[in-house]
């Protein structure tokens, strides 16, 4: 008997279908219809729900109290289960900097948990580190900085098997502008960050092949009117995506509003760059190597910066259509095609359709989640 899932609207790549009808077909996405085929067929009703893709975290280091440098491939699964009550169904996950045998322990690990894990899907792993400086390290250890080398970068990817999707860099290390054309002509995406560069010195690197900021705003030199920095190359350069964490915390709605107008929905990946106190209460926890504080929303390190976050991406999604930053199909937008997009996983997530996995979110019409399927099977309910 054919299957159909019944909503009030759908969320596709290009457009938006009120109430209509799509098909699933052994876990994957099949035809849209407008109305029903004349024949018996079961139905998935969410009538009065919306209907989205699932969600992609591109930069995301933990959850219910695991994280990815943790090197355990169990807890890695118990952060897969977990992010699906986020609305997230696939992610990058992402390592912190520390020494180049612990990363490739992690690579390796990450390589060989790809496949297997029960819940949201390892779409490939994000090096955020560890060629950074040290004015701009937030909860990065710089007792590990160095400037790139693409031998060891070979080292980690092979390690991983390969799946190493993107790694960031702070522009003004040496060799940048050699390592990022390396590294990019591997089809593997460079994102700047972590970094008081100048703003000749990030057009550079973007001239060499990296399009992605790390965390807009967060971690990189300001906006000067005599030296517009790291903030200013990402306003104004062309071509470049921006990663934006909007809990409210890390970064004041206008100024999110100001990314998303400047640059466009398109270009702006909504992340959470959560960490492991994520789905947990407050108290005490680990980033990397360093002691977190979790206490009123916000993770910080024990002198009161921020460190990573605790948001759940599906309220990041809610917020910037709460803010009145943006519409409904450009906030889900900016929190699956667009991550997908920019880190070159889109060819497996990030849009509803035809012969794709059926990994989709049921959206109550106030943009807050009331379920999340994977392969076309509910597995998390609200």
């Amino acid at each position: 008997m054919r299957e159909f899932l019944a909503a009030d609207r759908f969320f596709f790549a290009s457009h938006v279908e009120d109430k209509g009808y799509l098909e699933i077909v052994d876990g994957k996405f099949g035809q849209y219809y407008k109305t029903l085929p004349d024949e018996k067929v079961n139905i998935i009703d969410q009538s009065g729900k919306w209907i989205a893709p699932g969600l992609v975290d591109t930069h995301i280091h933990g959850f219910k109290n695991h994280d990815v440098m943790d090197n355990d491939a169990q807890g890695m699964n118990e952060i897969s289960e977990g992010l699906l009550s986020c609305g997230v169904t696939s992610f990058l996950p992402t390592t912190l900097t520390s020494s180049r045998k612990h990363l490739k322990d992690v690579a390796k690990m990450l390589g060989e948990v790809k496949g297997s894990e029960k819940g949201a899907k390892i779409q490939g792993i994000y090096f955020e580190g560890p060629f950074f400086t040290e004015e701009h390290k937030g909860a990065q250890n710089p007792a590990y900085f160095s400037d790139p080398d693409t031998d060891t970068f070979h080292e980690w990817q092979e390690a991983s098997g390969g799946i190493i999707k993107k790694i960031a860099l702070a522009p003004e290390r040496d060799g940048v502008e050699d390592f990022v054309k390396q590294v990019s002509d591997e089809d593997v995406v460079v994102s700047l960050g972590h970094s008081s560069a100048t703003f000749q010195q990030a057009s550079s690197a973007v001239e060499a092949g990296a399009d992605v900021f790390v965390h807009a705003y967060n971690g990189m030199s300001g906006l000067n009117h005599r030296e517009p920095g790291m903030v200013g190359a990402l306003l104004t350069l062309n071509e470049v995506y921006a990663e934006l964490i909007c809990d409210g915390y890390h970064v004041h709605p206008k100024a999110a509003e100001l990314v998303i107008q400047k640059m466009g929905y398109n270009r702006v990946s909504l992340i959470t760059d959560c960490m492991m106190a994520g789905g947990m209460p407050d108290g005490d926890y680990i980033l990397g190597e360093f002691p977190v504080v979790v206490k009123d929303g916000t993770a910080r390190m024990k002198e009161g910066n921020l460190a990573g976050s605790i948001l759940k991406l599906k309220e990041g999604v809610k917020n910037v259509v709460d803010w009145n930053i943006a519409t409904p199909e450009q906030a889900i937008t900016m929190g699956s095609l667009v991550p997908a997009i920019s880190s070159n996983i889109d060819d497996s997530c990030g849009k509803i359709k035809k012969g794709r996995a059926a990994d989709f979110i049921v959206l109550n019409p106030d943009m807050t989640l009331n379920a999340t399927y994977l392969d076309g099977q509910e597995r998390y309910h609200a």
